[in-house]
């Protein structure tokens, strides 16, 4: 078939569904089009195994890449497939933050558990509105590890919470994400790697892996595939890092993404 041992991956928000939190019906008519000729398709999320509730075998049939490749979780199996989490060398930089910005809010993600030290407003709506239940705690050792990864709400001390991290050498890496947030994940890891890591596990050859993205943490997911595609309405790293730009989320970019697949020689 057309697309057998075919991999397409792609981002949530402001990719697969479009402005209103929908995924536009030619979009899901396309995956179902491309899944019928032996296509797999997944999501590869900056949210973690718990957040993403959009999860339906219905269009998704491989593992979800969650917390921004850092793990792979199977929906219909109810398990992990694989985590690359922040273990005990994140004790020290927490408690280094913690000195240096008493006051920042910093968000713990565990596998099955949330935490939260330090809570503020932004930090509450941003569990609240992903339906989150979460724990207060006071120090990062009453987090069980390994960690997903780490968020903080850095707000205009950003910059410096950067510098910070960049000072620890060894590990973890971070990236600046929504809003005023800087996410902290183990190094090495990023939407590339984590699309990689399932590949292997689906055993699918890497000329044979797509992804779509329209983010700065996508960016690297684009130039692990073998064609990246972003949508017109994707961020300037997005974009410069793809090989298509497709119609924007709002106007069906999965459906041009599997249209441009379908006219080539795979």
């Amino acid at each position: 078939m057309k697309f057998s041992n075919c991999l397409l991956a792609s981002d949530y928000d402001g990719t697969l569904y479009d402005d209103s939190g929908n995924i536009p019906v030619d979009v899901l008519e396309a995956i179902r089009y491309y899944r019928q000729n032996g296509g797999i398709f997944t999501v590869s999320t900056g949210r973690v195994a718990r957040g993403f509730h959009a999860f339906d075998a219905a269009y998704i049939n491989a593992p979800v890449l969650v917390a921004n490749g850092a793990a792979a979780y199977d929906y219909v199996a109810g398990r992990y497939v694989f985590l690359s989490g922040i273990g005990r060398e994140g004790l020290p930089l927490v408690h280094a933050i913690m000195t240096a910005f008493p006051q920042m809010s910093i968000e713990i993600y565990t596998l099955d558990r949330i935490f939260a030290i330090h809570m503020s407003k932004t930090t509450e709506h941003h569990f609240t509105s992903q339906d989150f239940m979460f724990e207060e705690i006071a120090s990062p050792e009453e987090a069980p590890l390994p960690w997903c990864k780490v968020m903080l709400d850095a707000g205009e001390d950003s910059a410096a919470v950067q510098q910070l991290i960049g000072s620890f050498s060894d590990d973890p890496i971070f990236l600046p994400t929504t809003g005023s947030f800087v996410e902290i994940l183990k190094r090495g890891v990023n939407k590339g790697t984590g699309l990689f890591r399932l590949a292997d596990q689906l055993q699918i050859p890497y000329n044979r892996i797509f992804a779509v993205g329209d983010g700065y943490n996508d960016v690297d997911m684009l130039r692990a595939a073998r064609f990246g595609f972003a949508p017109a309405n994707g961020s300037r790293e997005a974009l410069a890092a793809a090989d298509f730009v497709v119609r924007s989320n709002n106007e069906g970019a999965l459906s041009h993404v599997i249209e441009i697949l379908d006219g080539m020689v795979l």
